[in-house]
C-alpha cells in the first residue's frame, strides 16, 4: 500500500511558520513512537525481503576448491 504523497503535498494550504514547526514536531514524534511500537514488525518485513535472504548461494563443492 504505497501511495504517492505528491497530490496531497501539492494541495496543502499556506500556514504560518509557527504552525509548520508545530506540525513537523508532532509528525516527528509520531514517527518515533510508531517505529518504537512497530519496530519489530518493520525490521522483520525488511529482513524477509532483503537480497541476502532471498538469494541463497549454491553450496561449494570441496573438490572444486583449488589447493592453493
Amino acid at each position: 500500500m504505497s501511495r504517492d504523497p505528491e497530490p496531497l503535498i501539492a494541495s496543502l494550504p499556506a500556514i504560518s511558520d509557527e504552525s509548520v514547526v508545530e506540525i513537523l514536531d508532532w509528525l516527528q514524534a509520531f514517527v518515533v513512537g510508531f517505529e518504537s511500537f512497530y519496530g519489530g514488525q518493520i525490521r522483520r518485513y525488511y529482513e524477509e525481503r532483503s537480497c541476502i535472504n532471498r538469494i541463497q548461494p549454491e553450496p561449494m563443492n570441496p573438490l572444486d576448491d583449488p589447493p592453493f
